[in-house]
């Protein structure tokens, strides 16, 4: 369901409310027609767009390593993203903020459906990313 907030968003990749039609025409636009099936049939929307990386397209069925970067390079030019980084640190937040936003859309449920860009980047504080505690110099007690 495509909000409609987010729709007047210039922020706001546009392919976020494609169909899965829309998805595969996208994929025929790039030159790979004989893969709009395996869009199709696997029910890759809009909202799906930002799990398509390369590692996971040989799961739908696209195996030819040149194809799979054509490809995903087209999806991150579509959803405004960055390629990832080989050398960065896991120090790190995980993504920029209209990365957490996309991921929080590509999931289903209510919740996600109601949320927009700008009452994400409200309440971003609650989404932020924060490294994990590490108690490797706590002492114990002995029992």
């Amino acid at each position: 369901m495509a909000n409609m907030d987010d729709m007047k968003d210039p922020r706001v990749p546009r392919c976020l409310n494609w169909s899965c039609e829309d998805v595969a025409n996208f994929v025929e636009e790039l030159g790979f027609g004989f893969y709009r099936d395996c869009f199709i049939c696997n029910a890759i929307s809009g909202r799906r767009l930002i799990l398509m990386e390369a590692s996971s397209l040989p799961s739908i069925g696209i195996t030819d390593f040149e194809h799979i970067k054509t490809i995903t390079k087209g999806f991150r030019e579509q959803m405004l993203t960055d390629a990832p980084f080989w050398n960065r640190s896991i120090s790190l937040a995980p993504r920029e903020a209209l990365g957490m936003y996309l991921e929080k859309k590509c999931m289903t449920g209510e919740r996600s459906n109601d949320l927009t860009y700008e009452a994400f980047l409200r309440n971003i504080d609650e989404y932020k990313w924060e490294p994990p505690l590490a108690n490797h110099c706590l002492i114990l007690p002995r029992n």
